[in-house]
């Protein structure tokens, strides 16, 4: 079955990065769109940001463009997230994800419901 492994949250203080990454099994990784999503308690999940299959096209969130980098090794079956500049509001629980099937129609954030296999997060606390 698809597991996804995230490794690489932690604290850091505003203006900070991080880098956390998603170890994938179970799936073709180089033919999943795969993003990052990412929760705050009493809150919806939200997706952050996507990347197609190959690599070549991303897609993020307002919130994080500009910030943000998502990319993808496909000879490891790993999934990137580099966050800088981070700031108090990105605290969250980040969850690696991708979606039953093949292909990338229509991977971007704002096609989250299709997203069904998240890791088990990793925690990212940015204090001020």
């Amino acid at each position: 079955q698809v597991q996804l492994v995230e490794l690489g949250g932690g604290s850091v203080q505003a203006g900070g990065s991080l880098r956390p990454s998603c170890f994938a099994s179970g799936l073709t990784f180089d033919s999943a769109c795969m993003g990052w999503f990412r929760q705050v308690p009493g809150k919806e999940r939200e997706a952050v940001a996507t990347i197609y299959s190959g690599g070549g096209n991303t897609a993020y969130v307002d919130s994080v463009k500009g910030r943000f980098t998502i990319s993808r090794d496909n000879s490891k079956n790993t999934l990137y997230l580099q966050m800088n500049s981070l700031k108090p509001e990105d605290t969250a629980v980040y969850y690696c994800a991708t979606r039953r099937g093949r292909g990338d129609y229509n991977c971007r954030p704002e096609s989250a419901p299709g997203f069904v296999y998240f890791g088990q997060g990793t925690q990212v606390t940015v204090s001020s």
